[in-house]
């Protein structure tokens, strides 16, 4: 608990500290992400699915990073343009990924829970709980997107290769094991089964790692222009995918409906890509 407390209030300072010397394009991507998901939300009350913002949340990476390109660079800016492209397919690819495999099959059981939870009142509850919590953490995690930007450099740095290398590694991990989740479903034999071959064989969420290390890529943009303060968003996007609404939430439902899921986990590694346990 003393170690989260620390990390929180060097969090705030740090932001402060941000807020202070770069309030303008920081502030406005705020103002932005606010708008579109409150409008987001005015769409989920009339389908009446809250797991819309789910699809989003890629997206809305995309929308900073391409805000804060047009707020504090030009579009000769060789850094600035590679670290949007990569933002884009990374969270277009993302979207379409879980618009794709949620289409069709309604509401989110998690917030399907809440809704039950809360009854008649979930429809202002969910801006806040669902909607504006997302939004404020997306607009947090996404302060690299801003910071590797701020820049008279053009060319890229040893850091920003080295960002590039890391983000790719993450980026396969992520899309092939969702492509192998999706064909491993795609076939009825597999019906009650588990996936352990491919990537799923020495980790057990392949998308998540994926997903958490190429942040640590945005950061390395980061450290080119001095932005090493910024380290708090790769720790926190690798927090909430182990400990929040990734690995944590999905292993829980898994051991309670798979049986043989207990047996995976003596054997596979949790998050990082591990050769697995022998028995």
């Amino acid at each position: 608990m003393k170690f989260i407390r620390l990390f929180l209030l060097l969090f705030i300072l740090l932001i402060s500290y941000f807020l202070l010397t770069n309030s303008l394009p920081f502030s406005g991507g705020l103002v932005v992400i606010i708008g579109i998901l409150s409008l987001l939300w005015l769409v989920s009350l009339v389908v009446k699915d809250a797991s819309i913002i789910d699809a989003f949340w890629g997206l809305g990476f995309v929308v900073l990073a391409w805000f804060y390109h047009f707020q504090v660079t030009d579009n000769q800016n060789v850094r600035s343009l590679v670290l949007c492209i990569l933002t884009t397919l990374w969270g277009v690819r993302l979207a379409l990924h879980i618009g794709i495999r949620n289409h069709g099959k309604g509401e989110d059981y998690r917030y399907q829970a809440w809704r039950l939870e809360h009854g008649k009142n979930f429809w202002w509850i969910s801006l806040f709980r669902v909607f504006l919590l997302q939004g404020f953490l997306l607009w947090i995690i996404a302060v690299p997107l801003l910071v590797g930007q701020i820049s008279t450099e053009n060319n890229l740095q040893l850091f920003d290769y080295l960002g590039i290398i890391i983000w790719i590694i993450g980026f396969l991990f992520e899309v092939f094991g969702d492509w192998q989740l999706v064909q491993f479903k795609k076939n009825p034999d597999n019906k009650g089964k588990l996936l352990n071959s491919g990537l799923w064989k020495y980790t057990r969420h392949p998308n998540y790692f994926g997903d958490a290390f190429l942040w640590w890529g945005y950061f390395c943009f980061t450290i080119s222009v001095g932005g090493y303060w910024t380290i708090f968003s790769p720790i926190l996007m690798t927090f909430l995918l182990m400990r929040v609404s990734g690995v944590a939430l999905l292993e829980k439902k898994l051991v309670e409906t798979k049986p043989q899921y207990k047996e995976y986990i003596e054997k596979t590694s949790a998050f990082f890509p591990m050769m697995p346990k022998e028995k």
